[in-house]
């Protein structure tokens, strides 16, 4: 299809509550979103970079330049786009994967509305609902932590994830699997904190009986996970170290991990997201698919992601009402720890024009 051209729209959405992590402290959510216009109708994206370069090199601001001065207009001038074109496309130009994962994403929603399928359809999705886990950030107490879990719990969601950084990792979690018991599903994430000097402490987790440990080291250091997993029996977890299916085979090859978040933003879209599943499933390595705040678009699609069938662990793909009290999309419900599969065309859902119109910042229309 050809595109008739591009709206990039910058929005700021003020979260619940502060969110809390090793590497700083969100308010507020300042996202990208990309609208896709064809003859056939319209799609849309969303990119997950951050307002700032903390959890990977690329940022809001960044992004935005990176499509609107490279990447739309090395789509609108092609004869022809397909979801499945978008990356040989855009592939002379180097990295940028979040930018180029929020354009992708608005085509395969173009394309598949067009078609009147659905995202789950199309990606391979072999469940109508998934379950939920909740991300709880670093706080500013035991009791506090201790009343957040609770509150997640009692809402019904199937796995509690822990933020964890250097002094603040062992006593929440004893003080979570004392409070709560060993039925509740609990894992880590540290977000890079920590060295291979600290394998001691780190070892002070494994009587906890975690799922996983995300991300302990270094994003560039594969080898280290690979060695820190010699000394744990907490399974290793990679998240910002898998950035394509090739550093996943790398590094299941390595022994680096013995389990995966995939995030489609950092692996450069839901196409490559699905290659890095069927990585993992053929080497018997099961993967969940992480969250970045995502705003009621990323969610649709994160949700029919994590319907394929090598998702076989909650992920951090929550309700709306989560992170944010009004969402851009009709929200996000939970039901019984799991949330449903949209099954309308395409993502199957789209923005409340009012509702957008309030959290919308800016706007720029890149023409063909």
């Amino acid at each position: 299809m050809k595109l008739d051209g591009v709206e990039l729209l910058r929005v700021q959405m003020p979260l619940r509550t502060p969110f809390r992590t090793s590497f700083g402290t969100q308010t507020v959510r300042e996202a990208l979103l990309v609208r896709v216009e064809t003859p056939d109708g319209e799609g849309w994206g969303e990119c997950v970079a951050m307002a700032d370069p903390l959890y990977s090199s690329e940022y809001v601001e960044g992004a935005a330049h990176a499509l609107r001065t490279y990447l739309v207009p090395a789509l609108l001038e092609a004869d022809g786009v397909s979801a499945h074109r978008v990356a040989p496309l855009l592939a002379p130009f180097k990295g940028h994967r979040m930018a180029k994962a929020a354009v992708e994403m608005a085509v395969l929603d173009a394309e598949l509305r067009a078609q009147g399928v659905s995202f789950g359809a199309a990606l391979g999705a072999t469940r109508d609902t998934v379950p939920c886990g909740v991300s709880v950030g670093i706080m500013d107490s035991v009791p506090q932590l201790l009343d957040a879990v609770g509150d997640y719990l009692a809402q019904g969601y199937a796995r509690i994830k822990l933020k964890i950084e250097p002094g603040w990792d062992v006593e929440p979690v004893r003080a979570v699997r004392e409070r709560f018991g060993e039925e509740v599903l609990l894992q880590v994430d540290a977000n890079t904190a920590y060295t291979l000097a600290d394998i001691p402490r780190l070892r002070r987790l494994d009587p906890f009986d975690l799922l996983l440990i995300e991300q302990p080291l270094d994003e560039e250091d594969v080898r280290g996970h690979a060695e820190l997993a010699r000394h744990l029996s907490t399974p290793v977890c990679l998240d910002e170290s898998i950035v394509s299916a090739r550093s996943a085979a790398d590094a299941i090859a390595l022994g680096a991990c013995r389990i995966v978040n995939i995030k489609p933003g950092r692996v450069g879209g839901y196409l490559e997201a699905r290659r890095v599943h069927d990585v993992c499933a053929a080497h018997g390595v099961p993967v969940w698919c992480g969250g970045m705040l995502e705003t009621g678009l990323g969610r649709a699609a994160n949700v029919a992601l994590a319907a394929l069938p090598g998702f076989t662990l909650p992920g951090d793909t929550s309700a709306s009402d989560r992170y944010y009290r009004t969402d851009i999309t009709e929200p996000f419900v939970l039901d019984a720890g799991h949330l449903p599969v949209p099954s309308g065309p395409g993502l199957g859902v789209v923005p409340v024009p009012e509702a957008l119109a309030e959290v919308t910042t800016q706007t720029a229309w890149i023409g063909a």
